[in-house]
């Protein structure tokens, strides 16, 4: 019996402080909410009437952009018609922002000629035609599954300014009747035609009309490594809305005819080009397509996202950004730690006075229950983007309670025992088995709140109810492989059964024994 009461309290103290040690050296901390740590706010309000249903489909597609970020606990609400977008401390706020706002139809287009962009360069050099080279360039290709990587036929020269410049120029679509062919002096495209900068490449493309979107594809796209370099593949959809489209398009781009003489395909997204990868196969017969080239690991993945997400189906006003600080969060935060932390010791000084020398077993699972908490919230920080909100803290707060709770209904049993006369070594086994159906029951009660909050509500609440469910199945695991053992064991000591037990004096022992 003592051996297993040691083996469980060795136990749980060597899993709470390993784990708490292990997360210290990984480098996991607790992520923290928009509230404590600040971020950004955006404000999307969608233009003219809007479906219910379409409303809906937007808000996954955003909500899957931003997770695809890996943005701690952002969150997404809907007033309305309008969407709110919550990011706390995100490493890049531009590009989430940038990724929120995409509300454009993912398009491809041949591509009949390509330039540098004027904005971005004194000097213009026009690449046109499929056997066109320039040095210092970057390649971008595209092929089946089976077909073997290889440099495509057309490099574009890098901007002036460097490649992966984030300058861009603006959308210019313009229709001129077919008569007119003149040609633009400047950038040596033909005028009349559509043309479109890329987003960050320094380069301006020529491009016929377009010949499939982003639906061709099916929503499961990836950055992957192959052969040492970073690839995007995509699965086409089947049929004549995926794989027959995407095939008639590159069948043509392939054979490099007038239509498409730089055997290119555009792959476009708010009026800008994303990607123009060249094809080496005329069709993908097993619905794969892998597009490989030049990328950083970055640039593959935003890639792979723009092909899996697609487009918003609600066009959305220019969003409303709002730069939350902080300062207000923390300094509440700083107020509840304070608040908790001295309730806390009125709580301990308390207990120490009313149950004495036992009363440091309350000390022992707090601290337990702690290390235990921070591990778990550290580690779901780290995994899956979990973040300590305010609403959050002060629902780990409000746990502190329901676990000095267990500790006073298991003294409470032992001093009744005591009381009646028995010693603290013959009564802490039956006292806490009489006290852990109690504690079971109230800890459930606790737990079925905080799923019933979780499911039912939406925003501060949900992280509410999480950090206190978290927090009450803690104090469960604590209460009995730790409470349970520490009590028994020092019930077996001379120290404990002796003078004020569980500040029952001897002559009221004595009392009740007589």
């Amino acid at each position: 019996m003592t051996r297993r009461l040691v083996v469980s309290l060795v136990g749980i103290v060597l899993l709470a402080s390993g784990t708490f040690a292990a997360n210290i050296v990984a480098g996991n901390f607790p992520a923290l909410g928009l509230d404590l740590q600040g971020g950004a706010s955006v404000t999307m309000t969608p233009i003219g009437e809007v479906e219910e249903a379409a409303l809906t489909v937007a808000v996954d597609i955003i909500r899957q952009r931003v997770d695809s970020l890996g943005v701690a606990e952002p969150e997404i609400i809907r007033q309305g018609n309008t969407i709110v977008v919550n990011l706390p401390g995100v490493k890049d706020q531009q590009q989430a922002l940038d990724t929120i706002g995409r509300t454009g139809a993912v398009e491809m287009r041949p591509v009949i000629k390509v330039a540098e962009n004027p904005e971005n360069t004194t000097t213009t050099t026009v690449v046109g035609g499929p056997t066109t080279t320039v040095k210092g360039a970057t390649t971008t290709t595209i092929k089946g599954a089976t077909t073997t990587l290889k440099p495509a036929s057309t490099t574009l020269p890098p901007p002036a300014g460097g490649v992966g410049s984030s300058r861009t120029a603006a959308v210019t679509t313009t229709t001129i009747p077919a008569a007119a062919e003149a040609v633009n002096p400047v950038t040596g495209l033909p005028d009349g035609q559509t043309i479109l900068p890329g987003r960050k490449d320094g380069l301006i493309y020529l491009l016929g009309p377009a010949e499939a979107t982003g639906e061709v594809f099916s929503n499961d796209s990836s950055a992957q490594v192959d052969a040492g370099a970073w690839v995007v593949v995509a699965k086409l959809n089947s049929g004549a809305a995926g794989a027959d489209v995407w095939n008639a398009l590159s069948t043509k781009c392939f054979a490099g005819g007038a239509d498409c003489p730089t055997k290119a395909i555009a792959i476009i997204l708010d009026g800008e080009v994303i990607s123009a990868p060249t094809v080496q196969t005329p069709t993908f017969d097993n619905g794969s397509v892998q597009i490989s080239g030049s990328f950083s690991e970055t640039e593959a993945k935003d890639l792979a996202r723009v092909l899996q997400f697609g487009a918003v189906p609600v066009k959305f006003d220019i969003p409303t950004v709002q730069t939350v600080s902080a300062s207000l969060g923390e300094d509440s935060l700083r107020a509840a730690v304070i608040s908790g932390i001295v309730g806390l010791i009125l709580v301990l000084l308390f207990l120490l006075f009313y149950y004495r020398l036992i009363a440091i077993v309350v000390v022992g699972g707090l601290v337990l229950s702690g290390l235990m908490l921070w591990s778990v919230i550290s580690w779901l920080s780290k995994t899956n983007g979990l973040a300590l909100t305010l609403s959050g803290a002060a629902g780990i707060i409000v746990s502190v309670g329901v676990t000095v709770d267990s500790y006073v209904v298991f003294f409470e049993k032992l001093k009744d025992d005591v009381q009646q006369g028995r010693t603290l070594r013959n009564s802490a086994a039956r006292g806490f088995d009489r006290a852990w159906r109690t504690i079971l029951i109230a800890d459930t009660v606790s737990l079925i709140g905080a799923v019933v909050l979780w499911q039912l509500t939406v925003g501060s609440v949900r992280g509410f109810a999480f950090f206190l469910g978290l927090s009450t199945l803690s104090d469960m695991v604590v209460s009995y492989f730790f409470a349970r053992p520490a009590v028994l064991l020092l019930a077996k000591t001379k120290l404990f059964n002796r003078g004020r037990v569980l500040g029952v004096a001897k002559s009221k022992i004595s009392e009740a024994v007589a």
